[in-house]
């Protein structure tokens, strides 16, 4: 079981006297204090010493956030490429996959947005074709439907495992496979699905995964990684290298790097990269598993309360959820909803439908409010936000 003194006597936000209410983990969390003091410490000693220096004394450590994060995800570290975001992971690995007239893309109808336009761009510079793959009643990836439409020109699948924009979780690894079935590579966005629910690469059998730091994971902004399917780490080429991704061997020639590493520049944030390795050892340390429960655990007893207040609508989708609870309010745009809590020092966030176009128009949404409570969060406080939303 979580030890939720613990947590929250490791949260600095959670210390202070000023009552606040953090519901926005979907967003960007609140980083434990092992996250700021990391961070803070190498900076400090970037001052002392020079950035190159510190860095070389920590080279031990930086290797181990790949460990960490291996272990997290049940892989093996030379599969995983550090990045400054999900989407920079999400892009180097889409942009390296080759596409040509007539091939297929399938993406997501809850798919994200910076998603679709890479889609989009690269179809119109390459000849594809971008195809939503249809939701099903509960408003998850409907797997009939996808299993009928893949055939062999479906070149790569982008899946959502779990959308910005509410609580639903798809069903990846079963559409993994039928993707699989007909050759066709999946990439997996884990933007809001890790940190907060299982995933094991090996079970999900996907072929690349995209996660960020900042949300569930309690990293710094700035941070994020790419699994890669160990056999295409090392026989993808990226589409912009450095010599950290590649080996200059000659006056026309270059060796590229022997992992995922290939997907990596030289240049990073070392005190951010060393933020997130703590950040992934604070999660290892308290309990997956545990975290997990807890969040979940949270995000239901929100999905149980608010509908029992007059004029709140949830609008999760799915059979499986996430802690993402997305909400309207009668007479009030999800914005006023907002701002009117941040006045009472409770935090939560608008997913507008810029962000997920296909989902939010199919439903008639334009914004939602979303509530996403992390471990850190006790039931008082979700009472307290709770009862602000009813006196809205």
């Amino acid at each position: 079981m979580l030890d939720e003194k613990r947590v929250r006597e490791d949260t600095p936000g959670c210390r202070s006297d000023s009552g606040l209410v953090f519901l926005d983990s979907a967003g960007s969390s609140l980083p434990p204090a092992i996250v700021v003091d990391t961070v803070v410490g190498h900076l400090r000693r970037e001052a002392e010493i020079g950035g190159y220096r510190a860095a070389n004394e920590r080279l031990d450590d930086l290797a181990a956030v790949k460990t960490a994060i291996g272990a997290l995800i049940n892989a093996d570290p030379g599969a995983i490429a550090l990045s400054d975001s999900a989407t920079r992971s999400w892009a180097d690995f889409f942009y390296s996959v080759p596409l040509g007239p007539g091939d297929r893309v399938l993406i997501s109808g809850s798919d994200y947005a910076s998603n679709a336009i890479a889609a989009i761009q690269r179809a119109r510079a390459t000849g594809a074709t971008v195809e939503q793959i249809p939701n099903d009643g509960s408003g998850q990836l409907d797997l009939d439907a996808m299993a009928e439409l893949v055939d062999e020109r479906v070149e790569l699948v982008s899946l959502l495992h779990a959308p910005t924009n509410g609580g639903l979780v798809n069903p990846a690894a079963e559409a993994t496979r039928i993707a699989h079935s007909v050759g066709a590579l999946v990439l997996l966005d884990a933007c809001q699905s890790a940190g907060q629910i299982p995933i094991d690469v090996a079970e999900l059998d996907v072929d690349a995964l995209s996660v960020t730091g900042r949300k569930w994971l309690r990293g710094p902004r700035g941070t994020g990684f790419l699994y890669v399917r160990p056999e295409l780490a090392a026989s993808m080429e990226p589409q912009r290298l450095d010599l950290h991704s590649a080996e200059w061997t000659g006056p026309d020639d270059y060796r590229l790097a022997p992992d995922a590493s290939r997907f990596e520049f030289w240049e990073c944030d070392v005190a951010a990269r060393l933020g997130l390795g703590a950040a992934v050892r604070y999660l290892l340390d308290l309990g997956p598993e545990d975290v997990y429960a807890a969040i979940g655990a949270r995000a239901e007893y929100l999905r149980k309360a608010l509908p029992e207040i007059g004029g709140v609508t949830v609008r999760d989708n799915g059979v499986r959820h996430s802690g993402i609870v997305s909400f309207t309010v009668d007479g009030c745009t999800a914005t006023e909803v907002r701002d009117r809590l941040a006045a009472q020092n409770i935090t939560v966030t608008v997913s507008f439908a810029s962000s997920t176009l296909l989902d939010m128009t199919a439903r008639g949404l334009d914004s939602v409010v979303r509530a996403s409570p992390h471990c850190f969060v006790s039931f008082e406080e979700l009472d307290r936000f709770v009862a602000a939303v009813a006196a809205l």
